[in-house]
């Protein structure tokens, strides 16, 4: 069976630098997908950005958990804190989308506000995912479904990563990575129970690694062995134009941005045959 790839970078739209690197890495790099956060400042950018990159994917990066909302309706200010910012931490999050209708009512109209932004503004969506995958907390995976069947998206993001990328020959991460991972894979395991329309990868990659998919990284994707689709989750920047306040990731980016470009990353999927694809084409190939 071919083995599928699609290399997504996260927070399109956060700002010019991580717009500007996004586009180095699909044209000069082996970027396949970036999905794109509405309510960032540099979202009015990116969209302009991705009109000029047809084969690019372009998905919705759904966010409540920074910034300040798409939406003006006022149900949504259950989330906001005093300076019109979305409160929640993820965990907080998950708490009050559990027990609290009117919480979920609000994330339904942001996240649907959000999606709507970036159909207005002329991109047909490849898929949706989430910051930090708060998307997978059922009560909201649940909203995310229904939104998805509702615009007509056919894809939602499955950060399932198989737990051998914290052992043997992988990278090493550190103890909070693991765990990270751990919980998110946990996480997308419940929601493939709950509804499992939207799955349309059979692995993920870079959530133990994330800010760390360097050449090292690359080798070893070119050496594993699975069937299907997997996605490999990324942060390319330029670390001097990024706000260290507003992202935990930055020279990060501008590591990662370096090995989405190199030759020998374009040499080890080649060797490995891998074929690279996004969201939008999975059910067209």
């Amino acid at each position: 069976m071919t083995k599928r790839v699609i290399i997504n970078a996260d927070d399109f739209g956060l700002c010019g630098g991580v717009n500007d690197a996004i586009a180095n890495a699909h044209s000069d790099g082996v970027l396949t997908s970036a999905t794109l956060m509405a309510n960032m400042p540099a979202a009015g950018e990116a969209a302009a950005m991705a009109k000029q990159m047809p084969d690019l994917g372009v998905g919705v990066h759904l966010n409540i958990l920074e910034g300040k909302p798409v939406s003006q309706d006022a149900k949504v200010d259950v989330l906001l804190g005093k300076n019109g910012e979305f409160k929640f931490s993820p965990l907080k999050l998950a708490v009050m989308s559990f027990f609290s209708a009117k919480i979920r009512d609000a994330v339904e109209i942001e996240l649907g506000e959000q999606i709507r932004w970036v159909i207005n503004n002329g991109i047909t969506p490849s898929h949706l995912d989430s910051h930090k995958h708060f998307h997978c907390f059922g009560t909201i995976y649940k909203i995310v479904c229904r939104l998805a069947k509702k615009f007509g998206i056919a894809a939602i993001r499955w950060p399932w990563e198989p737990a051998t990328v914290c052992q043997g020959d992988w990278p090493k991460v550190r103890a909070k990575d693991r765990r990270r991972a751990l919980i998110v894979r946990n996480l997308a395991k419940c929601c493939e129970g709950i509804d499992n329309r939207f799955i349309k990868n059979d692995l993920f990659f870079g959530l133990a690694h994330t800010g760390c998919i360097d050449g090292n990284f690359w080798a070893e994707l070119g050496q594993t062995q699975f069937a299907g689709i997997a996605e490999v989750m990324t942060h390319p920047g330029y670390s001097e134009r990024i706000d260290a306040t507003k992202t935990r990731l930055v020279a990060q980016r501008q590591l990662e941005l370096k090995w989405l470009c190199e030759q020998s990353t374009k040499d080890i999927l080649g060797r490995a045959e891998i074929e690279l694809t996004h969201y939008g084409k999975i059910d067209r190939d």
